[in-house]
């Protein structure tokens, strides 16, 4: 496992661990933000993207960006027709499992979280065939949150199950991962879309695959249970919105639409009964912006 700190670059040099070595930076990077089960999205846009024949150099993913960024960095040929299955065989409330009275006796054991990780681990382990990240085909990071350290830490090799299963540590949901003794929670709280990380390993063109959440205006919260989330989501855009404001020149982005209207509830995170919606509502906006405005 490389051990990376904050945001280092990975010794900054571009293309710097990737296949071909240093100078051999990927041209085109897909960059996967997190968001639990509103993640269908993100297979709507690669739909949309595999249609256009784009295809990427390097993934870069957060939480369950990282989980459907490792499958497409697996086979890009077949990432569409691998992810879609996925998603529409529930993998969210697979993932979650357990009625109320589950949750709350895990949450009584452990006092920490509502669900174990091994459910999440099998459809990882099911789900990608590379056991290790340098067996990808396409090369492949994901970020999780340092409990120690209280910083980012990139994956950019070792077990490939263990790093998406950090990136994926819903604080709260599921307990942290321990690796190399120490905890890991989820990507999303220092990364929630790491288009950064995609320009300090070299990518000139990137393509922002995410939930929908960046496509809504925020405003001032008007009841008490609102106050938390609008914080949250704060905190969750202003680095991606400094990274996009801080692009160097010759950098190309496409944050590609998701064709979301309205807000989903942070409480129904087990709810899949609208992912084939979200993945064909983001296909027919990103295939529109694809058609209009070009690869």
């Amino acid at each position: 496992m490389t051990q990376e700190g904050a945001d280092a670059p990975g010794g900054g040099v571009p293309g710097e661990g990737f296949p071909g070595g240093p100078g051999r930076a990927p041209e085109t990077a897909f960059v996967l933000g997190g968001g639990g089960v509103l993640g269908a999205h993100e297979v709507g846009m690669l739909r949309a993207l595999d249609e256009a024949g784009i295809r990427p150099g390097l993934v870069v993913g957060t939480s369950v960006g990282a989980l459907n960024g490792a499958v497409i960095a697996a086979d890009p040929a077949q990432a569409v027709a691998r992810l879609t299955g996925l998603w529409h065989s529930d993998i969210v409330r697979t993932a979650f499992a357990g009625s109320w009275a589950a949750r709350l006796s895990t949450l009584a054991k452990t006092r920490t979280h509502l669900h174990p990780n091994e459910p999440l681990r099998g459809v990882l382990r099911e789900t990608v065939p590379a056991a290790r990240i340098e067996e990808l085909s396409v090369p492949f990071q994901c970020v999780a949150a340092s409990v120690e350290r209280a910083a980012a830490h990139w994956f950019s090799s070792g077990p490939l199950v263990d790093a998406v299963l950090a990136s994926c540590a819903v604080p709260g949901l599921l307990p942290p991962v321990v690796i190399g003794g120490e905890h890991f929670y989820d990507g999303g709280l220092v990364h929630s879309i790491p288009i950064g990380r995609a320009v300090q390993l070299g990518a000139k063109r990137v393509y922002v695959l995410h939930v929908g959440r960046i496509e809504r205006p925020l405003s001032p919260p008007r009841r008490f249970w609102e106050v938390g989330m609008v914080a949250f989501e704060i905190a969750r855009r202003h680095r991606f919105a400094e990274d996009l404001a801080t692009l160097p020149p010759g950098v190309e982005v496409h944050v590609m639409p998701s064709g979301v209207t309205t807000p989903a509830s942070p409480l129904r995170y087990r709810d899949g009964s609208q992912v084939a919606a979200c993945i064909d509502r983001a296909y027919q906006a990103s295939s529109r912006y694809l058609r209009e405005r070009g690869g």
